[in-house]
Parts: C-alpha cells; sequence; structure tokens
C-alpha cells in the first residue's frame, strides 16, 4: 500500500473539514498547510491537497505549484472547496481555468482535480472578506433580474447568512479514485 498524506489549506474550516473526512477515509496522515516544509511530504507517494477558494486562488496551494519536480515525482490529487456549485459545469470551467496560471501545461495534466462546497458564515469572515462580498452583492444588485445565473442568485439570497453545503459523501469520487492507486 502507497503510503498517503493529506495536506490542507483552511481560513474558515470548511476545507479542514473534508481535509480530515478524506484522511479518515484512506487511513491517511494529515497535516496543515501552515508552515509545512515540502520535505515532511517527501516520504509519501501519494499527496492529496485542499484548499480553500478565495477571489479565484486556492488557499496554500504554492506549497505544490513551486516545486513542479516534486509533483512530477509523486500521485497528485488536488481538491478545492468554495461555496460555488460544482455540480453547476461553468463553476468547474472558471475553477480549473484560474488553476491554469498555478499549474501550467502539462503539469496540470498530472494532477487530478475534484471541487467540493463548503459553508459561509459571515459572522466569522475576516473584513477584508466581508468587504469583497459586499462589492459582490452590490455589482449583482445592478444586474436586471433575467442576466442573474443561478449562482449570482444564490450568493444575493444567502448574503449574510451562514450557509452550510459540506457533504461527506461528496468526497467519494476523490476517495474511490485515490484507493485505485493506492
Amino acid at each position: 500500500m502507497k503510503k498517503t498524506a493529506v495536506v490542507y489549506g483552511s481560513v474558515y474550516g470548511s476545507t479542514k473539514q473534508y481535509a480530515q473526512w478524506i484522511a479518515d477515509s484512506l487511513s491517511a496522515d494529515l497535516y496543515e498547510n501552515k508552515n509545512l516544509d515540502l520535505s515532511v511530504l517527501e516520504p509519501y507517494d501519494v499527496i492529496i491537497y485542499g484548499g480553500g477558494l478565495y477571489a479565484g486562488g486556492v488557499t496554500g496551494i504554492s506549497l505544490l505549484s513551486r516545486h513542479p519536480e516534486f509533483i512530477q515525482k509523486k500521485k497528485v490529487f488536488v481538491f478545492t472547496c468554495g461555496i460555488a456549485d460544482p455540480a453547476l459545469p461553468e463553476n468547474v470551467e472558471h475553477i480549473l481555468k484560474n488553476l491554469d496560471s498555478v499549474f501550467p501545461g502539462e503539469l496540470k495534466q498530472q494532477i487530478s482535480f475534484y471541487h467540493l462546497r463548503g459553508w459561509m458564515d459571515y459572522s466569522r469572515f475576516s473584513r477584508k472578506h466581508r468587504v469583497m462580498m459586499w462589492m459582490m452583492k452590490k455589482m449583482l444588485s445592478k444586474k436586471k433580474p433575467e442576466d442573474l445565473t443561478e449562482e449570482d442568485q444564490g450568493i444575493l439570497e444567502t448574503y449574510g447568512k451562514h450557509v452550510d453545503f459540506t457533504d461527506r459523501d461528496s468526497i467519494l469520487p476523490l476517495v474511490q479514485d485515490v484507493r485505485q492507486y493506492i
């Protein structure tokens, strides 16, 4: 059996929750990205990295993206966690497009990607994230109702509220794919 590590970068906790569920399901070691030295991951054959989505970026993903030689020696799975619904193809397409600048060309093709829905709790947001969401709400409020996407409507309906879309079962495709490899 191949040695597996789950690493996560989480700001508000939903990515951490998914990482814990994945690590438990695979009996894998779990590490928080914060101040993690890449050498800690050297003994592992399989690396699963999870990061929250913020303004198009993935929390802490530079741990891997700055080291293409490391990725080439390992089997790497990446999951993102955000409020965007991965059941909508345009959301997954947008997430993957943003990852093009992080993992260029062939490097991206070596990684398996998954997208999971998290939670949002406005009462826990930093000032910066509250301002970003307020600006987004303001921008969306200016659109004509018929021009709002399903995602836009969801943002407007849940603005300022606590919403939780986490679902332990949503990790199953990732866990099954990893099990086929290990």
